[in-house]
This record gives structure tokens, C-alpha cells and sequence, in this order.
């Protein structure tokens, strides 16, 4: 197996590295013009389009009376789950949500001495739609993402909630997915998916309500529909493939790396698994290990095309500069495996997430421990942040200025105005000022 090689010395090294990973953001211009189509069809044809779309890709005997899922699905569905499986469910949905609630804002105002009063309304977004894929076909049921996409809408407050996931052949969802969607006490939930679910719900049908953000992730349809719909609905981000940038120190178990590397390269065969290290017998050590647990992985090819294109051993000087390069990077992912882990925490910039000490994988926030696992990629941690609460939020200044306070300022204000060249602005303050 072939991976990619750096040395980086100092940030003069940086372009070589960030001339590759950029390699992985080419705009599709095919795929866009098919999403266009597909926006227009569920514009114009509302279900009808809906209908035809999956029935072609999803499933063969779809109809309209398939689109809305019954609550006779979830009863049933929650009698075919597991208790130990049900429960482990709920006590990740309990961690999730503990740590969430940190997260509310609430509404402030702050009088002022010369009696103004100045404020922020803060209100839940009203409508959201929740896209979870299918999963292999709805094989492997993406529970971990209506979790973290929902939970911070309810805490959010947000009034409606409605989910959206593709049909499996026989016309129905996995009934782990349904089962997940009761314990949130979701009730609108729709059998659609790819880009004609997010036409859907960014435009509204017949029958799929229209709503004013768009969470979840997807496939490159999904992905393309988000963003060319971006301005008519919220969206929460424009997500690349998955990817995990460790910062390791020699003593680091190259086992835990190799592991590491290979949980983010079994994702998708762009994912980008990056180790970072001033040790060359560690690299080296990662690399013979990545081959031996690469023996026995089910999604082998995946994974191997994966570290072939996107995976990278890159040497460095010491910790110190390879903590400059991991905020170069900006990764979705970072784990740091140092001798001392807090020592760096303060010269952490850019990052999605971070996993702390060897004992911390990227899974367990994958899945489990609280913190939201949708986060920036391709580069965007340098200026976004992971989905929360205040995602689901809308700010609102307020302000009340008493008379006293244009008698103070508004000839101040009506000059920086006459500088902008609007004159309405400043007469707006001056027809004021006359009634005095």
C-alpha cells in the first residue's frame, strides 16, 4: 500500500501539502446541472417529481400513500429493536442531550444610564428539516446522525421538526431509524431522500412542508443540493468528506494510530487520514501496521483507496510545529497524542473537534460521549464550527432611544450619514431634532 509522503520544516513547506489536500474540493459542474434539473422537477411537479425520483432510485413500487411514514410503523418498529440495543441508544441520546443544554441562550436587554435600552432577541428557527441517508441501502441505519442533528433543534426549541430518510426496496426505513425518531418524539417523518428530499423540503410540496434550515449529511447529490439551494433555505454547512488529522509524539502506540487512521479511511474513498510526527520510526512503524489491520477490514478496498490518494505520513521538527501545521490544516478530526496533551490545548486554532490522550478516539464522539460529530471539513474549521444549538437560533437586535439621546447625537449621526451620501437617513434624525 502506497501512502503519501511530507516533510515539513516550517510554513515555506506548506504549500505542497495544501496544493494536494486542495486536489479534493474540484467543483463538479455534471453532477450540478443534474441537481439543477432535479430542483426544477420537484419545483414544478411537487410529489409527482418525488414519486418518480424514488421509484427509479430507491424503490420500484413507491406510490404517495408510501410517503408519509404511519404510526403503526414506529409501534412496529420499536417491538423489532433489541432492549440492550433500545437502551444503549438512549444513553447516548441522554449524553448528547446533557451536553447541549450547556449550549441555550436566552434573550438579554441592558438599560442604559442616558435611557437607551439596547437588546438581543433570541428565538428558535421555526421549521427544520433533518436529512439522514439510507445507509447501504438502509442496511446500516445512520442513527448516531439523527441524533446529533435533532437533539440541538429540540433544545433549540424549534416547533417543527421533520425528517426526511430514503425508502429501502420494500418501501420502508430501518426500524432502528424510526425507533431513534420516537425517542426524540419526532412525528413528521417522510420516505425521501437525495437531492430531490432537500428540493423538497427548501421549497415544499403537496405533501413535505416547507421549512427554514436544512441539517444532515449526504451523499454529493445532497451535498450540491444544499448548496445551490443556500439563500432560499438555512443550511448548516457544506460538508466535504470525512477526515482525521493525529498529532503524535514517539511514545504514541502505533496500534491506536493505525486504528485511528483507518476508522476515518473506511468512510469514503476521499477521506483524508493525516499523521503528523517528529518521530520517523513511528511513521514508519504506523505505515507496517496500517497493512496489517488493513488485512482484516471489511471495507479493505475502500480504505486502501482512500490512504492511497488521501493519506499522508508527514515529519516534523517537533510537536511545536506540527501543532502550526495541524491549525495549517484546519481538520474535522484532531486527535492529539502528546506526552502531555494540555500543554498544547492553548495553541489549538483550527479544528472541528478534538480528541484528547489515546484513550480518546475519534468514535467515541462519534457516537457517544455528547459533543456533536457534524463538523467542518475541507478546511472550513479555520472559520466554522460544529452544528449546536445555536444553529437553530435567530439573533435580533433591539433598540429604544429616548428623545434625549437624538439631542445628544443626532447631529453626529446625520454627518456620518452625508458622508455615505443619504441624505434621508440624516433628515430622518433632523425632522427630529426641529420638534424641539
Amino acid at each position: 500500500m502506497n501512502i503519501n509522503k511530507f516533510l515539513y520544516r516550517n510554513q515555506g513547506d506548506w504549500g505542497n501539502i495544501k496544493t494536494w489536500l486542495s486536489k479534493r474540493n474540484k467543483p463538479n459542474l455534471e453532477i450540478e446541472e443534474q441537481v439543477w434539473e432535479i430542483i426544477n422537477q420537484v419545483k414544478e411537479k411537487g410529489d409527482t417529481a418525488l414519486i418518480k425520483y424514488t421509484q427509479k432510485f430507491d424503490c420500484p413500487n413507491f406510490n404517495s400513500k408510501l410517503l408519509s411514514v404511519k404510526e403503526e410503523e414506529i409501534q412496529q418498529a420499536i417491538s423489532q429493536i433489541d432492549k440492550q440495543d433500545l437502551n444503549i441508544i438512549k444513553e447516548a441520546r441522554d449524553n448528547i442531550f446533557k451536553f447541549h443544554e450547556h449550549q441555550k441562550e436566552k434573550s438579554w436587554f441592558t438599560p442604559n444610564s442616558d435611557g437607551t435600552i439596547l437588546g438581543q432577541l433570541v428565538n428558535p428557527i421555526p421549521k427544520a428539516g433533518l436529512y439522514i441517508p439510507g445507509g447501504q441501502g438502509g442496511e446500516t441505519p445512520l442513527i448516531s446522525s439523527l441524533l446529533m442533528n435533532a437533539i440541538p433543534a429540540i433544545i433549540a426549541g424549534v416547533e417543527e421538526i421533520i425528517l426526511v430518510s430514503p425508502p429501502r426496496k420494500d418501501g420502508t426505513l430501518n426500524p432502528y431509524l424510526l425507533a431513534t425518531a420516537h425517542l426524540l418524539g419526532l412525528k413528521k417523518v417522510f420516505k425521501i431522500g437525495s437531492a430531490w428530499a432537500i428540493a423538497a423540503l427548501a421549497l415544499g410540496t403537496e405533501t413535505i412542508p416547507q421549512v427554514d434550515i436544512i441539517v444532515g449529511p449526504g451523499n454529493i447529490f445532497v451535498t450540491m443540493a444544499k448548496k445551490l439551494l443556500q439563500g432560499q433555505v438555512g443550511i448548516d454547512m457544506i460538508a466535504g468528506p470525512s477526515e482525521i488529522t493525529i498529532l503524535a509524539s514517539k511514545q504514541a502506540d502505533p496500534k491506536f494510530i493505525a486504528s485511528d487512521l483507518l476508522s476515518q479511511a473506511e468512510h469514503d474513498s476521499m477521506a483524508a487520514s493525516i499523521l503528523i510526527s517528529p518521530s520517523s520510526i513511528l511513521l514508519q512503524t504506523v505505515k507496517d501496521e496500517l497493512k496489517r489491520q488493513l488485512s482484516s477490514l471489511p471495507r479493505k478496498k475502500i480504505a486502501i483507496e482512500s490512504l492511497t490518494n488521501w493519506g499522508a505520513l508527514i515529519e516534523v521538527p517537533d510537536l511545536g510545529v506540527g501543532m502550526e501545521l495541524v491549525n495549517l490544516i484546519a481538520p474535522e478530526h484532531f486527535e492529539l497524542l502528546a506526552d502531555n496533551p494540555w500543554q498544547f490545548i492553548g495553541k489549538i486554532k483550527n479544528a472541528g473537534a478534538v480528541f484528547i490522550g489515546e484513550h480518546t478516539p475519534e468514535p467515541i464522539g462519534d457516537y457517544f460521549a455528547g459533543p456533536n460529530h457534524v463538523l467542518p471539513t475541507m478546511s472550513t474549521a479555520r472559520f466554522a464550527q460544529a452544528l449546536s444549538v445555536e444553529t437553530f437560533y435567530k439573533k435580533t437586535s433591539l433598540l429604544y432611544t429616548p428623545f434625549s439621546y437624538i439631542k445628544k447625537h443626532g447631529d453626529k449621526i446625520a454627518k456620518l450619514a452625508r458622508l455615505e451620501g443619504l441624505e434621508a437617513h440624516a433628515k430622518s434624525i433632523e425632522i427630529r431634532l426641529k420638534e424641539d
